[in-house]
Order: C-alpha cells, then sequence, then structure tokens
C-alpha cells in the first residue's frame, strides 16, 4: 500500500472500528449485564412450567354447580379444553378449543442448536385474543370455549375452524387456513350479533431459546413494523419492561428473533398498535411481546389477517411482497446503503452457488474469488500506482531532501513530478473505496443469513455462530468482556493474514518519514478487531481470512507477472519529455497551495 492507500484505509478504517464497536463491543458488555440482571430476576419470579397436557384436563366451570345450572350456560362458557394440532410439511400448530388460538408452533425442517425439536413458541403464555362488544360490558374470545372443525380442501390447504355459541343469537367464528407447504396462515374472526366500529385484538408471543449463545439471540431481538403508507422502521428489544405505539394506520407487526420471526399481517390494516417488551424471563425463553391491535372488520363483521410463522429467510419473506424481508438486517443506519448490494450482487451470487454446490464453506470461497475477480481491473490500477510510486521514491527523496521543513514547496513540486511522470497519487486508495462496501456488505450478509445455520466447515460446527477451539467458563475480567469465554481460530487466522499482508507490502510501499503513525498503522489495526470478530459468525471471519489470502495471492501474481518497474520508469522518463496537460484535480490542488503561500507571503496587519 502506498501512502495514500494507508491513508484512505485508515480513515475508513476508522470508520468500520467506530461502527463495529458500538454495535458489537459495547452491545455485548450491556446484554451481559442485562442477563445476569434477567437471571436475578427469573429467580425472584420464576415462571409456571409449561405443560401442554394441562390444556386437555382445565375446567371452566366448578364442578360443584349442578347439571340443570349448567344447561342454562351459554356453551360458549363452560366446558373443557383440548388441544387440536394443523400441520402441513413445513408447520405443525398446537390450537386450545379454549380461547381457540395457537399455543405452540413447531418448525419441522429446523432443529434447535442442540438438536432438539424447534418450537419458536410453545405454552400457554401465547395467546391471540379479540375483545367482544357485549351489553355488560367486554368479552375476550381468550376465555370463551370452541367447538372445533378440520377440513382438507381439494388443493391441500387444512382449514380449522373454531364456533362458539354465545347464545341470543351472538357467536364467533374463527378459522385457521395453512397452506399446503408454506408457512403464511390465513386468518379470520367473524361475529355475528355483535356490532362495533373498532375492535381491539391481543397478540401475546413469548419466544424460546433455540441458538447457541442466549445473549447474542437477545442482541437480534427485534420489532419489526410498516405503515400503510410504506414507512418502515424497527427497534431492538431492551431491559426491562418497553412500550411503543404506532399511531398511525399500520400494515403489519412482526417479532424477529435472530433466525426466525413471526408476523401479523392485517388485509385492511390496523388503525394503531401498542407494543410492550420484555427480556425479564429465565434462560430458556429469549424475550415476551405483547401487542394491542385496534382495528375494524369489514361490512360482513369480519377480520381478515395473515400470521406469518417461519424462518428469517430473505428469499422466503421477500416472496410474500409484503415488506416483510426487511426482518432479515442486509444493512441499516448509516450502513442503509450496503443492503443494495446485498439483495443486487451478493445474495444472487450466494443463492446461484448454492443450487450447484451443498458445502457453504466452499461457497464462500468461490463468492471470495469471484469478487475479487470483479475488481481485478482496479486492483491492478492500484498496484500500478504503486509501482510508479516506488520508482519516484528517489526523486521525492531529493525533493524533500532540497525544500527540508518547507511542506508547501515540497507539496507543490510533489505534484509538478506526478503530473508530469503521469501518476494519480489517489490510485491506490480506489480499491480500497470499492471493497470496503462489500465488506460492510458482508459483516450484515453472513451472520443474518439462515441458510448457514448448522452448517459446518472444517472445525466449525455451525457457521452462522463463532467457532471455538478453546473455552473456558469462568469470567476473566476485561478479557470475558473483549473476547467472551472462548476464542475463534477463523478470528486469530483472519488476523494472522492481516499482519502477513501488512508484512509483505512493507517494502513494497514507500514511507512518509514525516508521519511515523502510518507506518505502524496497518499492523496495529488487525489486533484492534479480534475482540470484535472473536465473537461473530464464523462464516464471517473465514471470508474475511479467505479474502487476505486471496490479496496476497493477487498481489504476488500482478507484481511478479503484469508490472515491470523498469519499463515503467522508462515509460515515465519519455512521458517527462512530452508536454503534460494537467487535471481538473490536479489544477485545483496546485491553485489551493499557490493561494495559501500567496497568504502567507501577505504582511500581517497590526
Amino acid at each position: 500500500m502506498d501512502r495514500n492507500q494507508i491513508i484512505g484505509f485508515s480513515l475508513l478504517a476508522a470508520l468500520l472500528i467506530t461502527y463495529v464497536v458500538y454495535n458489537n463491543y459495547s452491545e455485548t458488555k450491556y446484554q451481559e449485564a442485562k442477563l445476569a440482571d434477567s437471571i436475578a430476576y427469573a429467580k425472584a419470579h420464576p415462571l409456571p412450567k409449561v405443560d401442554s397436557s394441562k390444556l386437555q384436563t382445565t375446567k371452566v366451570v366448578s364442578d360443584t354447580l349442578s347439571d340443570s345450572a349448567r344447561s342454562t350456560m351459554p356453551p360458549a362458557l363452560h366446558g373443557n379444553a383440548e388441544t387440536i394440532t394443523l400441520e402441513n410439511g413445513k408447520l405443525a400448530l398446537s390450537f386450545t378449543t379454549k380461547g381457540a388460538f395457537p399455543t405452540a408452533a413447531l418448525l419441522k425442517e429446523y432443529k434447535t442448536y442442540n438438536q432438539q425439536p424447534l418450537y419458536l413458541f410453545n405454552g400457554k403464555e401465547n395467546m391471540l385474543s379479540l375483545s367482544l362488544p357485549m351489553n355488560n360490558g367486554a368479552m375476550a374470545t381468550s376465555d370463551l370455549y370452541f367447538t372445533h372443525q378440520l377440513n382438507k380442501q381439494s388443493n391441500g390447504d387444512q382449514a380449522l375452524v373454531f364456533t362458539s355459541d354465545l347464545g341470543e343469537g351472538k357467536s364467533v367464528t374463527i378459522s385457521y387456513t395453512l397452506p399446503a407447504n408454506d408457512y403464511m396462515m390465513r386468518t379470520s374472526i367473524h361475529t355475528t350479533g355483535m356490532t362495533a366500529t373498532e375492535s381491539k385484538l391481543h397478540w401475546q408471543t413469548q419466544s424460546l431459546h433455540t441458538e447457541r449463545d442466549l445473549s447474542a439471540e437477545r442482541m437480534n431481538s427485534q420489532i419489526y413494523y410498516q405503515y400503510n403508507d410504506g414507512d418502515k422502521d424497527y427497534y431492538t428489544i431492551k431491559e426491562g419492561n418497553e412500550q411503543k405505539t404506532l399511531d398511525k394506520k399500520a400494515k403489519w407487526v412482526g417479532y424477529r428473533m435472530h433466525f426466525f420471526s413471526t408476523a401479523l399481517i392485517a388485509d385492511n390494516g390496523f388503525n394503531s398498535a401498542d407494543v410492550r417488551t420484555t427480556d425479564k424471563l429465565d434462560s430458556n425463553y429469549v424475550s415476551q411481546n405483547k401487542t394491542t391491535f385496534k382495528l375494524s372488520a369489514d361490512n360482513t363483521q369480519t377480520i381478515h389477517l395473515k400470521w406469518y410463522i417461519g424462518p428469517n429467510s430473505y428469499k422466503t419473506l421477500s416472496s410474500y411482497n409484503l415488506g416483510l424481508d426487511e426482518m432479515v438486517p442486509l444493512g441499516y443506519g448509516v450502513m442503509a446503503f450496503v443492503k443494495y448490494i446485498n439483495k443486487w450482487l451478493i445474495i444472487p451470487i450466494f443463492d446461484t452457488l448454492s443450487k450447484f454446490i451443498s458445502n457453504f464453506g466452499v461457497i464462500i470461497m468461490l463468492m471470495t474469488i469471484i469478487i475479487r475477480l470483479l475488481l481485478s481491473f482496479f486492483t491492478y490500477k492500484s498496484y500500478l500506482s504503486s509501482a510508479k510510486m516506488r520508482v519516484l521514491k528517489p526523486e521525492l527523496d531529493e525533493l524533500r531532501t532540497k525544500f527540508g521543513d518547507d511542506q508547501q514547496k515540497f507539496g507543490m513540486e510533489q505534484m509538478k513530478l506526478y503530473r508530469t511522470a503521469g501518476v494519480n497519487p489517489l490510485g491506490g486508495c480506489l480499491p480500497t473505496l470499492l471493497q470496503l462496501p462489500i465488506l460492510f456488505a458482508m459483516y450484515y450478509f453472513f451472520p443474518s443469513s439462515i441458510e448457514l445455520r448448522q452448517e459446518k466447515f472444517l472445525w466449525a460446527t455451525d457457521l452462522s455462530t463463532y467457532d471455538s477451539i478453546l473455552s473456558w467458563q469462568t469470567h476473566i475480567p476485561v478479557v470475558s468482556s473483549v473476547f467472551g469465554n472462548h476464542l475463534s481460530l477463523f478470528t486469530i487466522l483472519m488476523t494472522a493474514s492481516s499482519l502477513f499482508l501488512a508484512l509483505y507490502n512493507k517494502n513494497m510501499t514507500p514511507q512518509d518519514p514525516n508521519n511515523p503513525m502510518m507506518k505502524w498503522l496497518p499492523y496495529i489495526f488487525p489486533f484492534m478487531l479480534i475482540g470484535v470478530f472473536n465473537k461473530m459468525a464464523a462464516a464471517l471471519t473465514f471470508y474475511y481470512f479467505f479474502s487476505n489470502m486471496i490479496s496476497i495471492a493477487q498481489q504476488f501474481v500482478i507484481q511478479k507477472l503484469f508490472i515491470n518497474e523498469q519499463k515503467i520508469h522508462a515509460q515515465i522518463q519519455e512521458k517527462k519529455n512530452k508536454p503534460a496537460t494537467p487535471s481538473k484535480w490536479q489544477e485545483k490542488i496546485e491553485q489551493m497551495q499557490k493561494a495559501q503561500q500567496e497568504k502567507m507571503k501577505q504582511p500581517k496587519k497590526k
């Protein structure tokens, strides 16, 4: 790297360090403290154990009631809770006849990190309930008993219809239709004899711990929502009870749990939504979310919903054309622009390679090679610029000796030398500028890709989380806060390859004796990132390591086979004898330098 490369890389690397450390290191320390508080809270406020079998024996009416008294009550107010299963090739949903809502969601194609059946949620803490207008107030559908009917349709879809009779011509019908091979369930709630201009719908979900690192899961637990006008936003679930009100019409609200999501979509939109979240739970749970929607039924007193329960897959979510793919964080905040690099470049390459190759480690290597080949022209120009700078180094040293401490004069003569030699001093920065957005895009892509979840490569058992060659249980002050309780081999290799690349470039890069910091920065920078990337997905750190190795090989080949410094020197000398036409950029620089020099010559006013 030449001096300008180092300057450009240093400035951009500083941005990378600041942003990554802010989003990872600081947040991780915060999550560790939060987890300790959550555990302490959970011990003081233990949750009841989830036992779905109890749902089948729960009774609403006391056994002390006589048969005659029970017979005078509407069917909706007495009965026994039963569990009904609605399933397809991807999902198995358990419903209770008391309330007519799903209490458990099993994703058939996935396992937990410990290779157990993966339930997105499971237990009576999960609920969907509509407030019904009654003569003496309101009644919730979650308190009613329903009869049910399971229908299999000709297209393979299954419909589960719940009906509750409240007497006096009043009833509620809740229908769930599960497509034959999809994660999007259609839901409708129809009321008879009860008219309301606006109703309240209560939705509660308690997400289960499914991944390796609970603190990382909680860090990635977020609420996403999109308004009917297209505006969308999200926020991360934080410590304690948090509340947010969506005060304009919303299209959908979704809960993201790192690799899995559940979202409720209203066909006519939600008039408003009050979202409450908490992570004050024991270690079996990630977060609990309670949302109260206000919405209106159509002319037939029916509310039409869609309910997504499934993986946080960009390909799957984008197929619905509802904006749900926003729950896959491919770039946000000041780095929102890299989501388009992921959508238009990285994901198409990844998906194409995945069709032919099953080993995701090999796919990552091929992706790296393809991207580097796409940038190879600019890389060649960078190395060519560095070679020209090395050829001009003796003449620059002479100018430095000639003008001594007069940096103003030295700068003007330096630009004149570059112009006559046909050298662009910023030519070495271009590849760095082009590669940095790719590095940022990969920073978001790999940790968010469910395709990499539980995929093995070399010693890494799961490319979606960190690889570990050494781990410990004891909390070590500072060390555990920075590195966690493990060491990642891919992170170590990434650091070692970065140092080797810096050493390889040492003799190839003209050094500025007036700025010794630039000399040592390439060696310091890798160590600054160890603590950050040690907790990152193995796929990401392997990509950075392999990219460094490609850089070393690429630089060796270009310098040995395509760059002849003697020939370059001869070409530069030939150009010096020809009249040079300065570029607009060079003219602007010279004008600024001359103006500064004239200003310094002017006598100071007394």
